[in-house]
């Protein structure tokens, strides 16, 4: 009868399934809680990531404030009367509701589900208060929600009311000024000294009078209402915004004041705008490819700035935000995805190795079994059966534990592990059985055993050939196409397909180091072996000999120096950013303290800067123009680079006190010469180099020509920096008005804090204080951490199960030595002389192939995005960490010895030396 005729499926035999479990439960607990704790680790990490970055989603819109809100802009239609005068326009505050909605509708259903209900805003000029010797101006505002505004309490007068409550009313242009009334907050009436009936002296720009009277003083109900925020002076006096020392107060308008209030200004000088607040808590990871891109399409779809007709015009930072925040959050996911990969590697050659020592416990009952007559399908299915049990269960274990720390659970990052714990022990243990049973004979002739021989040489020198080819795509696709995913309006921010590949360089970059490793150390010992013979020590050669016959043990060295470099290559991750962090800090701020200031008060910069340089504390202070988008050209091609003017000298001084990166070119700026302006450039794509020709535009004359003579320091973390000294730039005929003030020094943050100026004040301790709290920065360094801890968990259980995997032989020679005269202490040197030179190895060998991975990696792995530095941060190499790593390993190495000779102490000779052990 055929062979496929009389096939069957397995037969388990139950009771061998549960004595083994029984008499193997050590070992099968060790192998399960392995699971169970990387199983954890690999599906809590993911979603506490995912956790992260919808945080840092939530958190980049919050930082960005009003720039990240989407606003929409239309034109009036004209007022023009057919008798040649303008028409007072009854219903403009219904007007402005279709307007609101006619934006609100043209959001679309996904975007405008994270954004606040919308808030119209129409605002008037800047007017001047005429009276008085401070400077003060006025601005009156119309606010308009779905509640039909924030609600106030009228405490003195009334709301304001239309001037004339006819339905048509035409007003000559160049007649007396139109009245219109308007509310005043408590704080403005009283800084004012106003009350209801009393009229406001302003005047415009041109110098014309305006007729502005309150109607009375209102309360705000809830002065956290977000429209407040887009009128703040409505609430109190605002100082600053209008220039040095002036002061801003608003008048709020209603529904029947409004067409009044725009008879009161010319045709253009009232404005309307909607603006739709992000509402943080609702953005997610997953949704920013589609809400920028929706953005996106509003600002391409929005009608011309130049075009006078009611076509929505938008205009937004949403898309620029959210972008920016999904590519650091792309960053930091592949960071992670890298560190994970590490550890599971060293998880599944541990599993390897626990599976390797389970069935060298089990080899006699195995054999014994196939002896009696059990098939190999029955066998495999037996053990296929426990370990499927042992792993399921123990996963299941972690991924629960995982579920209740985290805010969901990412099984995909489990399977190697489960699969690896399930199938390594079956496998082992049929491959036991069957070559203990199989009829093979071991060949007499030397040709067919050299054959033999050579055909194993062949099948690793194969496996490893492919390990090799794989690292060297891995790293190839790495350094080729980096890290970041391609991002795409439906991506749902899990990892392409196409990143797994360079995820993997540093787990199979390890495993070559190791490779490497495991073919020199046997040749390492049998030199040791040689020159051991010619001493007359017989303890090195006792020790040297069971170093050589163990020294070709795969596992042991693959897990001890991958574990070691993996948990190096993590820590040396975590230190570079944590450094990158501090570095940023002052890339971004560019001193101790920046203050930028608006560009209405820009005039006072100079005076005060010298104020600031005058207060105790302040080293030095460096005082510039800043220009984002500058308008120049290179050979005709339009460039918008960050323009820098600044006393060249002044700047070198201040870059060489501080941490940041020197810039000797900057006296070629001052270096005397005819000719073009000389110019630092730098530029992230190469567009901008030494050599090159530029035009710096000006509105007022003919372009300048600059001519880059070096390379320019980093600005803010600018991608593209033209810098050029400021005299120089005079001397050619534009005089650059300062608005930044770069502060170092100990007071320097309480200098720029009294600066009573319009200015955004950045100091860097609160730039690096946000960025080791930001949710991605906490997570991916508590990620290198742990992954550190587990890897170094791993690498002593390695070494255990390693040192356990061949105690029996081990100490069966010793033992037999002692019967030769070997004293217990000389039998621990012996045992320490063969255990000791993976462990030494792996201590000095694995920290720095985990150094060298991350100079090749960390690079690609765009660590920039995560420090907020312009370019990738180089390696930090903390010493003392990668020393107390192998400090660890060695002292695990020498503790085994000690322990294993007192459980051994009890052992008889007369057990040992009897046939057949």
């Amino acid at each position: 009868m055929k062979q496929w005729l009389i096939r069957r499926w397995p037969a388990p035999h139950w009771p061998s399934v549960r004595g083994r479990a029984r008499t193997d439960a050590g070992p099968l607990l060790l192998t399960a809680a392995v699971i169970a704790a990387v199983a954890l680790l690999a599906g809590a990490a993911p979603a506490l990531l995912r956790a992260a970055a919808d945080n840092a989603v939530q958190d980049t819109v919050r930082r960005a404030g009003q720039d990240s809100n989407v606003l929409v802009h239309a034109e009036w239609e004209r007022d023009d009367g057919p008798t040649g005068g303008r028409v007072r326009a009854p219903r403009l505050a219904d007007d402005v509701d279709t307007f609101r909605s006619r934006a609100s509708h043209a959001l679309g259903p996904d975007l405008d589900a994270t954004l606040l209900p919308p808030v119209a805003v129409v605002d008037g000029p800047i007017l001047h208060i005429t009276d008085g010797n401070a400077p003060r101006t006025f601005q009156f505002t119309y606010l308009a929600d779905d509640l039909g505004g924030p609600a106030v309490t009228w405490v003195a007068g009334s709301a304001p009311g239309a001037t004339r409550p006819d339905e048509y009313v035409e007003t000559p242009y160049g007649g007396p000024p139109w009245p219109v009334q308007v509310g005043l907050s408590e704080a403005d009436a009283a800084a004012l000294h106003l009350g209801p009936g009393d009229r406001i002296p302003l005047s415009d720009g041109r110098g014309r009078d305006k007729d502005v009277r309150v109607s009375g003083i209102y309360r705000p109900g809830d002065s956290a209402d977000p429209a407040w925020r887009l009128a703040p002076s409505l609430l109190s006096p605002l100082p600053g915004v209008d220039g040095v020392g002036t002061t801003r107060y608003g008048g709020l308008l209603s529904r029947e004041s409004l067409p009044d209030a725009r008879l009161a200004v010319d045709q253009d000088q009232l404005r309307r705008t909607v603006h739709f607040t992000p509402e943080p808590d609702a953005l997610t990871w997953d949704t920013t490819a589609a809400l920028a891109s929706q953005v996106v399409k509003l600002k391409a779809a929005s009608g011309s700035s130049g075009e006078r007709n009611e076509s929505l015009k938008w205009e937004s930072q949403l898309d620029t935000a959210l972008r920016d925040a999904r590519s650091r959050i792309s960053a930091v996911l592949t960071q992670a995805a890298v560190l994970l990969a590490g550890v599971l590697t060293a998880t599944v050659l541990v599993l390897l190795l626990a599976a390797d020592l389970l069935v060298r416990r089990r080899a006699p009952a195995l054999i014994a079994a196939r002896q009696r007559g059990a098939a190999l399908p029955d066998v495999g299915a037996e053990l296929l059966i426990e370990s499927a049990v042992v792993s399921l269960s123990a996963a299941a274990l972690g991924l629960a534990l995982a579920g209740a720390a985290a805010p969901g659970v990412s099984w995909t990052w489990a399977v190697p592990v489960l699969l690896a714990g399930a199938v390594a022990g079956p496998a082992f243990g049929t491959l036991a059985a069957a070559r203990a049973s199989r009829d093979r004979r071991q060949p007499a002739n030397p040709a067919a055993r050299r054959w033999i021989r050579v055909t194993g040489q062949l099948r690793r020198a194969a496996v490893e050939t492919a390990v090799l080819i794989a690292a060297v795509a891995a790293f190839g696709a790495l350094h080729q196409r980096g890290l970041l995913p391609v991002a795409s309006d439906g991506e749902t921010g899990e990892l392409a397909g196409d990143l797994i590949l360079p995820i993997s360089a540093l787990a199979l970059g390890t495993l070559v180091g190791a490779l490497v490793l495991l073919r020199l150390l046997p040749l390492g010992a049998r030199f040791a072996l040689r020159q051991a013979l010619r001493s007359r020590r017989p303890l090195a050669v006792f020790g040297a000999a069971r170093a050589a016959t163990t020294a070709g043990r795969t596992l042991p060295l693959l897990i001890l120096v991958s574990s070691t470099a993996l948990a190096s290559f993590a820590l040396v991750l975590g230190a570079t950013v944590t450094r990158g962090m501090a570095d940023g800090a002052w890339s971004t701020v560019g001193a101790d303290a920046r203050l930028d200031v608006s560009a209405d008060a820009a005039t006072a910069t100079p005076a005060l800067a010298e104020r600031i340089a005058a207060a105790p504390g302040v080293g030095q202070v460096v005082v510039a123009r800043v220009t984002d988008s500058a308008r120049v050209f290179s050979e005709s091609t339009p460039l918008a680079p960050r323009l820098v003017i600044v006393d060249a000298g002044a700047f070198q001084r201040l870059l060489a006190t501080t941490p940041l990166p020197d810039a000797p070119a900057l006296a070629r700026l001052t270096a005397p010469g005819p000719g073009d302006v000389p110019a630092l450039v730098r530029s992230s794509d190469g567009e901008l180099r030494t050599g090159t020709r530029l035009q710096l535009l000006r509105d007022d004359g003919p372009a300048i020509h600059l001519a880059a003579v070096g390379t320019a320091p980093s600005v803010g973390g600018a991608g593209d920096v033209v810098i050029v000294d400021a005299a120089a730039l005079a001397d050619a005929g534009l005089p650059a008005v300062p608005n930044t003030v770069w502060v170092t020094g100990p007071g320097a943050a309480r200098a720029v804090s009294n600066s009573d100026v319009a200015a955004d004040v950045v100091l860097r301790a609160d730039v690096l204080r946000a960025q080791r709290m930001a949710p991605l920065t906490k997570g991916l360094l508590r990620l290198a951490w742990t992954a550190a801890a587990v890897l170094l968990a791993l690498g002593l259980l390695g070494l255990a199960l390693a040192a356990a995997a061949g105690a029996s032989e081990r100490w069966q020679t010793l033992t037999r030595l002692r019967t030769l005269g070997l004293r217990p202490r000389d039998a621990r040197w012996v045992a320490a002389g063969e255990l000791l030179p993976p462990a030494v190895v792996a201590a000095v060998c694995g920290p720095l192939l985990g150094a060298l991975l991350a100079r090749l990696l960390l690079g690609p792995l765009a660590l920039r995005l995560l420090t907020g530095q312009a370019t990738d941060p180089g390696p930090v190499l903390p010493w003392w960490l990668l020393g107390l790593l192998s400090v660890a390993l060695l002292a695990a190495a020498a503790t085994v010895v000690p322990v294993e000779s007192a459980l051994r102490r009890r052992d008889r000779l007369s057990e040992v030396l009897r046939a057949g052990e």
